[in-house]
């Protein structure tokens, strides 16, 4: 799924008009998956999103049904791209998703590289202002991948694993480490995440302020 940078309705914290590309529609055909991303996929905010290190956002669709009964029955809920993602798929949660995990994503190769990071514009997108402080909690947060090999995707594709990652970091424990504050219960992991490559530069410094 792909979307394009657009006015949305909503202002941001300042009281300003925003744009986002949140809104993703799926795509006919086969798409180039390249080292910035899916043809066409479109980022308002570069300064927060996209990069190579944010090239393809998923989320987990398991998870719809639990938000659909926290929320009521919400429009966006009824199909996936409801929280931006690129990919959906079932069966694959942050809690059994690892860091560094690689995938063949149609003929590209694509890693895990950090838990994505929830903004306020979730809670506009949902009219439920809470909503990023709930996935800092309930860590339901989805994740990113870099592209290691570019290729081509389809709708339908196959998402194969071809390579675990580190099997001490699900998305899981990595978002509630570094977002959720579990760092104050064991911040002697800090270092480690902080020197790891694997793991986005962004949530590599962030782990380094932590620690100091």
């Amino acid at each position: 799924m792909t979307g394009r940078a657009v006015r949305f309705r909503f202002a941001d914290e300042h009281g300003a008009d925003e744009h986002s590309a949140i809104a993703k529609q799926p795509v006919e055909g086969p798409v180039r998956v390249g080292f910035l991303g899916i043809e066409g996929d479109e980022q308002a905010d570069r300064k927060h999103h996209g990069g190579p290190d944010k090239a393809i956002h998923h989320y987990a669709f398991d998870h719809y049904p639990t938000w659909a009964a926290d929320l009521g029955d919400h429009p966006l809920l009824s199909a996936p791209g409801g929280f931006g993602e690129n990919i959906s798929t079932l069966g694959l949660t942050e809690d059994n998703v690892l860091l560094g995990d690689r995938f063949r994503l149609g003929s590209a190769l694509i890693e895990v590289s950090h838990g994505r990071q929830p903004c306020w514009k979730l809670g506009h997108r949902f009219d439920h202002a809470p909503l990023a402080a709930r996935i800092v909690k309930n860590r339901r947060s989805g994740w990113y991948y870099r592209v290691i090999e570019e290729g081509a995707v389809q709708v339908g594709d196959a998402l194969e694993l071809v390579e675990r990652g580190h099997a001490e970091w699900p998305v899981s424990r990595l978002f509630h480490v570094l977002i959720g504050g579990g760092h104050k219960a064991d911040p002697s992991v800090l270092p480690d995440l902080a020197a790891m490559p694997v793991l986005a530069q962004a949530w590599r410094k962030r782990a380094e302020d932590l620690a100091a």
